[in-house]
């Protein structure tokens, strides 16, 4: 039983999925996929910072006198289709997503009762959006169902006047933060708790704690469930249950704590953006690289899309979802369940990075270029002679090799034709028996 202190939350052992799952989508989805415009920060850039596109943006295609409020009822979803998001998800290789259910609007995609005539059920698509997608994802694939919840709303009177108290007064976490977060457990069971937007107030006005020693203790996902670090000013990176530290956070070595690198196809913005150029979005090489350097550093990779007002994913993400799946299908066994190894990336070659399968006992050496010599040197592996085994992922034969002294080993990559690739994008070689 956890008490609601932070020494007690944090010594709580993470459930084991999380680490073997390595690699999910994040779904940015709400009523400022209507403007879909710049960011999903829309309402304050405009309203609050009052920058000039956004201004100039509204001036030119919206009457005088329009509010935020008035983009809820065109928030449609006329084409979300719950099984067909599942089935792109389950098609991407994701082991878990995680939806917005609240972003920093204060819009619930579930018929929320703590947020009257400002949710998906009373406003707009008139559905239970999270109800949907979270039916289709069990349904149809072994994907774990996580939700994103932001603790605080940028314009929301109780919370503004809180703000004001300097959190002296809690009126906004009691009646409206809080009550949601228990409804969401309890109506829908997630598997992660995604917290963020602590709006400058400590956990302690969240009663942070005390809601996660509930969900530990008592709530119906107690054993199974998995919370970032967003819970109050100074959680972030100490506290909770994986690290998130910062938004796109992938520090390239080892850390002694589970993370997780959540990032966006999308370079400028987690929402939907109709002014989004080609180049603004991540090449699927670029997407293979983030997983890899993710996974060898003990990582997880949340990769995020935004979908349209309309309920579509659009097509470009479809495609690099689809990619990353067609990666995965061959590599997997490279990402999924395996640990870091003693070295996470290559001293001799670069763009080569490790990874450790505990139960075939094998090291994976991922390398993201395919050398013109057909030779790859390789700086960290010890072979050794007539025990050591090769194999490239995908590739039928085994693989001859050279030992380089004490450490080190050359070895020679068939000569394959693009078509006799076993993929794109980056290859695995399985090295056995080595030291």
């Amino acid at each position: 039983s956890y008490e609601p202190t932070w020494g007690s939350l944090d010594a709580r052992p993470l459930p084991a999925w999380f680490d073997e799952a390595k690699f999910g989508v994040f779904i940015h989805w709400g009523v400022f996929s209507v403007p879909s415009f710049g960011s999903e920060w829309f309402w304050w850039y405009w309203q609050k910072e009052k920058r000039a596109p956004y201004v100039k943006f509204m001036e030119a295609n919206y009457p005088p006198g329009f509010s935020y409020e008035d983009f809820g009822p065109l928030f449609t979803a006329e084409f979300f289709d719950p099984n067909q998001w599942a089935d792109i998800l389950k098609a991407s290789g994701a082991k878990y997503v995680v939806l917005t259910s609240k972003h920093h609007e204060g819009f619930t995609l579930w018929g929320s009762k703590y947020s009257w005539n400002w949710n998906a059920v009373d406003v707009g698509p008139k559905r239970d959006l999270v109800a949907e997608l979270a039916t289709s994802v069990r349904n149809r694939t072994d994907l774990h169902f996580g939700l994103y919840h932001s603790l605080f709303e940028w314009f929301n009177p109780l919370f503004l006047e809180d703000a004001t108290n300097v959190f002296k007064t809690r009126k906004f976490p009691t009646s409206k933060s809080l009550p949601e977060l228990y409804e969401l457990v309890t109506k829908y069971q997630p598997e992660i708790i995604w917290s963020d937007g602590d709006g400058n107030a400590p956990d302690t006005y969240w009663n942070s704690t005390g809601f996660l020693a509930w969900l530990y203790n008592d709530s119906p996902v107690r054993d199974t469930v998995v919370t970032n670090d967003r819970w109050g000013v100074g959680s972030i990176c100490t506290h909770g249950g994986f690290y998130t530290c910062s938004d796109r956070y992938n520090p390239g070595h080892l850390l002694p704590h589970k993370w997780e690198n959540c990032m966006t196809i999308d370079k400028k913005s987690w929402g939907y953006r109709r002014n989004a150029q080609l180049d603004d979005y991540l090449t699927i090489e670029d997407l293979v690289k983030q997983l890899v350097e993710t996974v060898s550093c003990g990582g997880n990779l949340l990769m995020n899309i935004g979908p349209t007002h309309d309920g579509r994913i659009a097509v470009i993400f479809e495609e690099r979802l689809r990619q990353m799946g067609a990666w995965l299908k061959v590599n997997g066994e490279a990402i999924y369940g395996t640990k870091p190894w003693k070295a996470q990336n290559d001293t001799v070659t670069p763009g080569v990075w490790y990874t450790f399968s505990p139960k075939e006992g094998k090291v994976n050496a991922i390398f993201l270029n395919w050398p013109v010599s057909g030779m790859l040197e390789l700086g960290e592996p010890q072979a050794k002679l007539g025990e050591t085994q090769v194999k490239l992922v995908g590739y039928e034969e085994l693989l001859k090799w050279v030992a380089l002294g004490e450490k080190g080993i050359v070895i020679a990559l068939p000569q394959l034709t693009p078509q006799q690739l076993p993929c794109q994008w980056g290859w695995t070689l399985q090295l056995t028996d080595v030291n």
